[in-house]
């Protein structure tokens, strides 16, 4: 692999994993185009913790807030007196703690589907990631369909937000069925961000709320994957080399922060489903010369 290959993937990595379009998918494709098979599970895993950092910093002040509540709910200090009704992950004291029993319930529930679907996702064709384009396709346009079917409104006033999620914050039950959404999102072709915003709308969450915890949610996701491939850290050196690893992650780590503001903006006003008219295309063109 080249540097510029590397630094290719890397903005690929950046902008798919954000974007609703499945960035295992593309990365796939990607490879495949560029005669990159060979390339370890490893070295998209360390990708994605490009893009992971990206996520870290843009929402920094929620993940904080995150923290500070756990460690004040550890050691029974006391609640800090802040309200954000329109903030439902952290917008008090308990709303934080319900959104933190939820990140650990959503990812117990991705972590065991993870670990079943990654022993044979080495084995699926690339047929299979481009008919997981069509699969997220249908999802964007199922959750946009129910969303408007439902005619909830939000803070902005143009879109779906659910009074009841909002006063409440996400709860364990949520949790669970985003977590399982988030797993069908480990397979190839399936985007994670999409089937896990689509799963949280489907859950009465709102939509910004939705977009919001999906990244936040991806943060354990990820780490764990990463924990998983380390036994491949040997093949790195041999099969790219540190410095194509260190060029993709740099250019995934700045696409993605971009790509992230970008979505946050689409999300708010509810224009995912536009994707599909993306992905729908990709896929069957996949489907035919793949």
């Amino acid at each position: 692999m080249t540097v510029i290959q590397s630094v290719l993937l890397g903005i690929l990595q950046g902008v798919a994993e954000f974007l609703p379009i499945s960035s295992s998918g593309h990365l796939a494709l990607a490879q495949k185009l560029f005669s990159l098979e060979d390339v370890p599970l490893l070295y998209d895993v360390m990708l994605h913790l490009a893009t992971l950092l990206a996520v870290v910093i843009f929402f920094r002040q929620k993940i904080g807030r995150l923290f500070s509540c756990l460690f004040r709910w550890i050691f029974r200090r006391q609640p800090k007196e802040f309200q954000d009704s329109d903030d439902i992950l952290t917008g008090s004291d308990e709303t934080g703690r319900k959104t933190i029993l939820a990140i650990i319930a959503s990812t117990v529930v991705t972590a065991v589907i993870g670990i079943f679907t990654g022993k044979f996702i080495p084995e699926l064709s690339i047929k299979f990631t481009c008919a997981g384009f069509i699969v997220t396709a249908a999802l964007l346009l199922f959750s946009s369909w129910i969303e408007k079917k439902s005619a909830l409104k939000n803070p902005f006033g143009d879109s779906s937000e659910n009074p009841s999620v909002s006063k409440k914050g996400i709860s364990i039950k949520q949790g669970l069925f985003i977590g399982l959404m988030q797993g069908v999102g480990t397979l190839p072709g399936i985007s994670r961000s999409g089937s896990t915003i689509a799963g949280a709308q489907l859950a009465k969450v709102s939509r910004t709320q939705a977009g919001e915890y999906s990244f936040i949610v991806s943060i354990p996701a990820i780490l764990g994957a990463f924990v998983l491939e380390l036994k491949d850290l040997d093949k790195i050196s041999s099969s790219v080399g540190f410095v194509q690893v260190f060029a993709g992650c740099l250019a995934a780590f700045v696409s993605g922060y971009l790509a992230l503001s970008f979505l946050m903006k689409l999300i708010r006003r509810g224009k995912l489903q536009w994707f599909a008219a993306y992905l729908i295309p990709l896929g069957i063109a996949g489907l035919l010369f793949f």
